[in-house]
C-alpha cells in the first residue's frame, strides 16, 4: 500500500492581525521536510501573506538531527549563513553545524536574558521604552539578513522568556502621509552593540573601539520596501544597536540628546504599540520564522538563576532588495584580517 503524503495546514495566529501557524499531519521530521520541499511555494505564500511571521510547532526532533534546521531554512532563501564567517563570537557557535547559532544562558554561551521590564500591571510590557530590546537581526551589516529562524529546545515557564514581534508595515501605514514621505528620505546608522557607540555607552563615556573596515557601522534606510510583497515598512533598531557617536540619523543632531535620537525613540514607541505587536509564549519544539525586512522582535526577561533556556537560530539572506543590488558583504575582510579582530570580548 502506498503511504499517504503528509500535508500541512495554515491558520492565523490567535490574538493578532499578522502571523500564521503551520501544522502537519505527521510528527515525523523527515516527512515534514519532504512535505515542505514538495510545495515550497505554498509555504512561502503563506509566510508572506502573514507579513513574514510563521510558527511551526512540534519540531523537537531537530535536536537529534540539527542539519534538518538548515534544510528547512534553505526553503526561505538562497543562503543560510555560516556563523563562523560573520561578526559573531565563537561562544555562540554550534559544535557541529556552522549555520546554527546557539543562544543559551548556560556555558559556554553564557548569553544572559535582557533586563526585566516593569509595567503598570501584571501584563508583559511590550512598548518601547518599557521594553528596550526591540531590534532586527544583524542590521549593522550591508546587506542585512532577510529571515531569522528560531527553534526552542529548553525553556523557562511560558510566562517568562516570551518573544515579541512588531508589524512595521502596519506601523508605517498608520503614520501621517507627510511624515511618511519625510522618513523615506532618511537613514539610520546601525552598529554592533559592543563597540562603544550605543546610547548607553556614549552616555557613560565608554571608549569607542578602533575598528577594522569590515567592522564599521552601516547606514540603512529607515523605510524599506519589501522585495517580495512591495510593501513599505519601518526599519528600526534598539538603541544598543545604533550609532550615537555619528548618529543615529545622519543630517540630524547626533548623540543621545540630539534630534536623531528623539526621532528614533518616537518611531520605536510608535511601532511597538500593542496594536502592532504579538507576544509568542514558547513551547519546546516551536520553530518561529520571522522576516527581518519588515518586523521587529524583542526577547524578554526570564529567571536565568533558576531556569536554562536553549535556542538554536539560523539566518537566511540573499534577497535584501534593489537598494542593495550588487553590494559585496560589508563584514568580509579584504586584507586577511580576522573577522573579530579587536572585538574578541563580544
Amino acid at each position: 500500500m502506498t503511504e499517504r503524503q503528509v500535508d500541512f495546514h495554515v491558520s492565523r495566529l490567535a490574538g493578532t492581525h499578522f502571523g500564521c501557524r503551520v501544522e502537519f499531519d505527521s510528527d515525523d521530521l523527515a516527512r515534514i521536510i519532504e512535505a515542505c520541499r514538495r510545495e515550497p511555494a505554498r509555504l512561502l505564500d503563506a509566510f508572506y501573506a502573514a507579513r513574514g511571521l510563521m510558527v511551526i510547532a512540534g519540531l523537537d526532533g531537530i535536536r537529534r538531527q540539527p542539519r534538518a534546521l538548515v534544510e528547512l531554512s534553505e526553503l526561505f532563501g538562497d543562503e543560510v549563513e555560516n556563523y563562523r564567517e560573520t561578526l559573531t563570537s565563537a561562544r555562540f557557535f554550534h559544535d557541529s553545524v556552522d549555520q546554527i547559532l546557539v543562544l543559551s544562558n548556560a556555558a559556554p554561551c553564557n548569553h544572559p536574558p535582557p533586563p526585566r521590564a516593569v509595567g503598570d500591571d501584571d501584563r508583559l510590557p511590550r512598548q518601547f521604552p518599557a521594553q528596550v530590546n526591540w531590534h532586527t537581526d544583524q542590521s549593522y551589516r550591508r546587506p542585512p539578513p532577510d529571515i531569522t529562524l528560531l527553534l526552542a529546545l529548553e525553556l523557562p515557564p511560558p510566562d517568562q522568556g516570551q518573544t515579541l514581534f512588531a508589524d512595521c508595515i502596519a506601523a508605517f501605514e498608520a503614520l501621517e502621509p507627510g511624515f511618511r514621505a519625510r522618513l523615506e528620505a532618511l537613514e539610520a546608522i546601525h552598529a554592533p552593540s559592543w563597540i562603544g557607540r550605543s546610547r548607553a555607552a556614549v552616555e557613560k563615556g565608554e571608549p569607542v573601539l578602533d575598528l577594522q573596515p569590515h567592522q564599521l557601522p552601516q547606514r540603512q534606510p529607515i523605510v524599506r520596501r519589501h522585495p517580495v510583497t512591495g510593501q513599505a515598512a519601518l526599519y528600526l533598531c534598539e538603541e544598543k544597536q545604533l550609532d550615537y557617536v555619528d548618529g543615529p540619523i545622519p543630517g540630524l543632531t547626533p548623540g543621545p540628546d540630539g534630534e536623531g535620537s528623539a526621532l528614533m525613540r518616537q518611531l520605536l514607541a510608535h511601532a511597538t504599540q500593542p496594536a502592532f505587536t504579538y507576544a509568542h509564549r514558547w513551547k519546546t519544539g516551536d520553530l518561529v520564522i520571522a522576516d527581518n525586512r519588515n518586523l521587529l522582535h524583542c526577547a524578554t526577561w526570564y529567571d536565568a538563576e533558576r531556569y536554562r533556556r536553549l535556542m538554536w537560530r539560523t539566518t537566511v539572506m540573499g534577497n535584501p532588495g534593489d537598494e542593495y543590488a550588487g553590494e559585496e558583504k560589508s563584514w568580509i575582510p579584504l586584507d586577511g584580517c580576522a573577522l573579530m579582530a579587536g572585538m574578541e570580548h563580544a
